[in-house]
């Protein structure tokens, strides 16, 4: 598929932007900004404790992951938030999100 402009503007013209059909990533950021926020504050809450990034080699991380976004979900439908003061269902988000990412990198290719 190529790129088109969304309004049909030759490419070559001013006004043009070839960006129809791109993934529209500030929709998300404008729409969700409350809840990345609290993501970010768990992603932080791990840095800080941890390392930054650290999170990345952890050992069978995916199942690891996926176990702590359970007992967040599971916590999370008797206390609001956890020891740290942070939501447990942005934590629940939070490690919904690595799993996510740490499957989406297996099946990157490697360079």
């Amino acid at each position: 598929m190529s790129e088109q402009d969304p309004c049909g503007r030759d490419p070559h013209k001013g006004g043009a932007k070839l960006d129809d059909g791109k993934v529209k990533v500030n929709l998300m950021l404008m729409d969700f900004s409350l809840a990345l926020m609290e993501v970010a504050k768990v992603t932080t809450h791990g840095a800080d404790k941890y390392c930054a990034s650290g999170w990345v080699d952890v050992p069978d991380g995916t199942e690891r992951y996926a176990d702590a976004k359970a007992r967040h979900m599971l916590k999370g439908y008797t206390a609001t938030y956890d020891e740290s003061g942070l939501a447990h269902a942005a934590m629940e988000a939070w490690n919904c999100l690595a799993v996510l990412e740490l499957k989406l990198r297996e099946k990157e290719p490697k360079s």
